[in-house]
């Protein structure tokens, strides 16, 4: 069995290299990448062999645990389906644990495994050049392969069984989403470390935590033996003992999917219902899909959404004229584009005026409404201010600011959402009709526009005072203050916020007749 299972995976990359020319052009670039990225990892796996024994330890660690976590969450995010799924093989009859161990071995004939087997060659060389013997080595780049290739098939049949019909391009969109989130600021942090030899301090304990992980054991262990360290033995344990936890596991999702019933296909995404397929089937998840689908197409949208990160760096170009340095200056656009992503959704109400007709005739609860129309705008914002908070306190130079601006900017984009969940709901004003140019508006004599914008402005900006206050005191003062802005900062957005949904809710339901009026007259 193990031989046809293997001829199969064989045959299946076989079959992936016939076709037309321009697949074939594309596949031979791809192989080209892959063998210059080996090339590469390599190389720096071999410059390590000279370098002290805590700096290979910590690199290549990190590496390890960050591909081990790749190998998790590419299996999560892939919509492609696996041809040696399991269920496959149901109608077959053939005994499980034979089946299991032919999956598991047809597993490492995958590029990705392939590549990673090629650059743990150099993985053994390094540590040998520092004392470690070959074999030991060799065991623990099995055990890191091993590792990965269980954990991805884990991964693979859990999608299979949980995420099927919801398979989209939406949902893999989703989790580049969060991957871009955590990846960004990690990588500009490790950038701007200064090594000068030695291992920065703020590495060494998240190394030695690491190498006791599921996800950096085994590739901690030869390290521990080139340093004579006492903990080879607990990594060692840690790595036998995952290898063997994620063999049963794997176990018994092939009985479970070989022993239910595959649940009827849905179709492609891309033809189907998109966004609607991904949200949950509640009021909020339709009106959050409904709102993504207008702000990706919608011009009106998009036009703001571009204007925000280029009026927030425009605002660097007086403070450098007048002198302020660049590090001081580069801490004003990230919470600048916080307060004005907060503001986006303060009219709302207007810009959805030709369908929020289906709201109040369906009945949907105002507190649905106000959550759903903040989705958008939330997984927009969060990753541009995840990733240039880190980008601006590096070029500030002094990392232990960051948790105080990750607390002014959730404070300001929190506070402007609860803000503009109120406002919104309460006072609607004129907006670009749907197929309008974006830069086109409404001739009005009413105020109620310029009052509304102003007021979720300047409303953030004075509920977010406190959280200022403390940031200022953080970089003039002491750096502790850094925690109370950041907990303080994000305790007073998640109440306004709060606050606000309920209150929008509440109006919303209240004045429905009136947005209903309001909308007709646009």
């Amino acid at each position: 069995m193990v031989a046809h299972v293997l001829r199969l995976r064989l045959d299946l990359i076989g079959g992936a290299f016939r076709g037309s020319t321009r697949r074939m052009v594309w596949l031979a670039l791809a192989g080209l990448a892959a063998i210059a990225a080996v090339a590469a990892a390599g190389w720096a796996l071999l410059t390590l062999r000279d370098a002290p024994t805590d700096v290979a330890q910590t690199v290549i660690v990190l590496a390890g645990t960050a591909l081990t976590l790749g190998f998790a969450v590419a299996s999560l995010a892939a919509g492609a389906e696996d041809p040696l799924d399991p269920r496959r093989f149901a109608p077959l009859g053939l005994p499980e644990r034979p089946l299991t161990v032919a999956l598991t071995l047809a597993a490492f004939l995958s590029v990705p495994v392939v590549l990673l087997a090629a650059a743990s060659v150099f993985f053994v060389i390094t540590w040998a050049g520092h004392g470690v013997s070959p074999l030991l080595g060799i065991l623990a780049a099995l055990l890191g392969l091993a590792t990965c290739v269980l954990l991805a098939k884990i991964c693979e049949s859990l999608t299979t069984l949980a995420l099927r019909e919801r398979r989209s391009r939406e949902l893999v969109g989703l989790f580049v989403v969060a991957m871009i989130v955590v990846v960004v600021p990690v990588g500009v942090f490790l950038a701007s470390l200064e090594w000068h030899g030695r291992v920065p301090s703020q590495l060494e304990e998240a190394v030695n935590v690491l190498g006791f992980t599921p996800f950096g054991a085994a590739w901690a262990v030869p390290g521990h033996v080139a340093a004579q360290s006492a903990g080879v033995w607990g990594s060692l344990a840690v790595a036998l003992v995952t290898v063997a936890a994620l063999w049963f596991g794997w176990q018994a999702l092939v009985h479970r999917l070989l022993t239910t019933t595959e649940r009827p296909g849905s179709g492609r995404s891309r033809s189907g219902l998109g966004w609607f397929a991904v949200a949950p089937g509640r009021p909020v998840g339709a009106i959050a899909a409904r709102s993504l689908i207008y702000w990706m197409r919608d011009g009106r949208y998009l036009v703001n959404i571009l204007v925000i990160p280029v009026a927030a760096m425009i605002v660097m170009v007086p403070l450098l004229v007048a002198g302020v340095p660049l590090s001081v200056a580069a801490l004003v656009p990230v919470p600048l584009m916080a307060l004005f992503f907060g503001w986006l959704p303060h009219n709302d109400l207007a810009y959805d005026s030709t369908a929020i007709w289906m709201h109040i005739t369906s009945g949907t609860s105002g507190i649905a409404d106000r959550v759903g129309r903040l989705v958008p705008v939330t997984l927009i914002a969060v990753p541009v201010l995840a990733i240039t908070a880190p980008i601006a306190i590096a070029v500030y130079d002094r990392w232990a600011l960051l948790p105080a601006m990750y607390g002014v900017i959730g404070c300001l984009f929190l506070t402007g959402l609860g803000l503009s969940s109120l406002l919104s709901a309460l006072a609607p004003y004129p907006a670009a009709r749907p197929g309008d140019g974006p830069f086109q508006q409404p001739q009005s004599t009413v105020t109620r526009g310029v009052l509304v914008q102003g007021g979720v402005l300047l409303g953030a900006l004075v509920l977010s005072a406190p959280a200022l206050w403390w940031a200022w005191l953080a970089i003039e003062r002491n750096i502790a203050f850094a925690q109370t802005a950041l907990w303080g900062g994000l305790g007073i957005g998640v109440v306004v916020l709060v606050l606000g949904v309920i209150g929008g809710g509440i109006a919303f339901r209240r004045r429905s007749f009136a947005i209903m009026e309001f909308a007709e007259s646009m």
